[in-house]
């Protein structure tokens, strides 16, 4: 097993690389782009999927290293946490289906990154 600091740092790589491809599509929507027309599709699918597999990679190796025990129900900051990611995970693609939230969605990423990290630091309930 690696240690605690290892996952940390591929958890927020793949933050970094998630937000990247997130952002980099709600961008390219918000200036008129659709997926027909994006040379970069490919890749910046990739990026999202890598990103949203070292966060969950990471975030569950820290889990482990700070002695969560396999089998106990996941307090309440760990089930906002698991819903950002699956949320940002999930929504790669929207600003393509729905132009007009794409400009709302740059202002909510950070958002609900702020949210993710209060109840990383903070652990509320």
């Amino acid at each position: 097993m690696f240690p605690r600091d290892f996952y940390e740092i591929l958890h927020i790589l793949g933050i970094a690389l998630l937000f990247a491809a997130i952002g980099g599509v709600a961008v390219h929507a918000a200036n008129g782009g659709n997926k027909a027309n994006s040379g970069t599709r490919g890749l910046v699918s990739s990026i999202h999927g890598i990103g949203a597999l070292l966060i969950l990679v990471g975030g569950f190796g820290m889990l482990a290293r700070i002695g969560f025990q396999h089998g106990t129900n996941f307090p309440g900051w760990l089930w906002v946490k698991i819903i950002v990611w699956l949320v940002l995970s999930a929504v790669a693609l929207l600003p393509y289906r729905k132009p007009e939230l794409a400009r709302p969605f740059l202002v909510l990423l950070p958002v609900l990154a702020g949210v993710a990290v209060y109840m990383a630091l903070y652990k509320p309930f």
